[in-house]
């Protein structure tokens, strides 16, 4: 009896390390070993957003799937949105508020994947400055990147406070949180997995407002982005990119610490300063880049639909004749039809 109990417990779990391991080492067939070009544009330099990124290219999962992955390198002097609209690369990294407004100006983007479910940003100030909610960020400065819904959000999160939603806005030419601890600016929106990591690192003392506590409805942070010309013409390689994605970011919610050091290892020797930083980050985002039951990538419509009406309805999104966009076809932003 007992010898079948065993017997029952080595093969189940002989059946999930076979399961793991046709996950982790599938290959696709191609008709030849000629690898296809594709290239891939950042939001920003190499981070814990992109861990998936560079874990499927150590690992060579793209080159499973036919693909030659091209990073393109990140610069201040145009976006990784300009680079995939214009065609210079098949897939960036982007926002909703990208995409939103893009479409307005009836140039679209396609989320395809999202690389955090959730809203993990907010509002951070130093706690010295005595701000302890939002509504007391009236007539403080904020820290801009120049994007038109973020007037929209910083007023909506301190009127739902009871506070009158009036903050000077200057746009940034320095690092956040440098602009922030030196005084420059009162607060500045950041995410959840890095700046405020870093600032607890640091030992900078703080307080912290999320986004989605203070009534902004909830959105994935980061996603994949296609054009739909890119959709039609490419629909196959970009399925066989989003497969080899996913396995990388699948990875890095079970190994982060492995994840972190090949994001490491995989880019510029002075990427990361702070190494501790990578490593922080990566433990917090490999707990959220999906929800704990839910596969990877996976975007909820529910998130597509009020995110993107609250952006709208600031009237700060124009079309291309710099009219307020009122509404879009908020089912056509995205799709999970290239998730694996």
């Amino acid at each position: 009896m007992k010898k079948n109990y065993y017997f029952a417990i080595l093969l189940f779990l002989f059946i999930v390390i076979l399961s793991v391991w046709k996950f982790f080492d599938h290959k696709t067939p191609t008709q030849s070993n000629k690898l296809t070009s594709f290239k891939l544009a950042l939001d920003w330099t190499p981070n814990t957003n992109h861990t998936g990124v560079y874990v499927a290219l150590a690992k060579g999962w793209y080159k499973d799937q036919g693909i030659d992955l091209n990073i393109l390198p990140y610069s201040a002097d145009v976006s990784s949105t300009v680079l995939v609209t214009s065609g210079k690369a098949d897939v960036a990294v982007s926002s909703i508020e990208d995409v939103v407004g893009e479409t307005a100006k009836n140039n679209p983007i396609v989320s395809i994947g999202a690389i955090l479910q959730h809203n993990t940003s907010g509002f951070i100030v130093l706690k010295d400055s005595g701000i302890t909610r939002p509504k007391q960020l009236d007539g403080k400065i904020y820290g801009g990147y120049g994007s038109p819904s973020e007037n929209a959000i910083v007023t909506e999160i301190i009127k739902k406070d009871s506070g009158a939603g009036n903050f000077k806005n200057v746009v940034l030419d320095v690092d956040a949180m440098q602009a922030l601890e030196s005084k420059k600016i009162d607060f500045v929106w950041v995410f959840s997995g890095w700046e405020v990591i870093q600032a607890k690192l640091d030992g900078v003392k703080f307080n912290y407002f999320p986004l989605t506590k203070y009534g902004i409805p909830d959105s994935p942070t980061v996603a994949f982005v296609a054009t739909p010309k890119e959709i039609k013409d490419k629909s196959e390689l970009l399925k066989k990119f989003m497969t080899a994605t996913a396995q990388g970011y699948e990875y890095a919610r079970l190994f982060p610490k492995e994840s972190a050091q090949i994001l490491i290892d995989k880019t510029p020797k002075d990427t990361f300063p702070n190494q501790k930083l990578v490593f922080a980050s990566q433990d917090f985002l490999s707990a959220n880049y999906a929800d704990k039951n839910s596969r990877w990538g996976l975007q909820d419509g529910k998130f597509w639909q009020a995110y993107p009406k609250f952006i709208l309805s600031s009237n700060a999104i124009l079309d291309s004749k710099d009219r307020p966009v009122k509404t879009l076809d908020f089912n056509s932003l995205f799709t999970n039809q290239f998730l694996p």
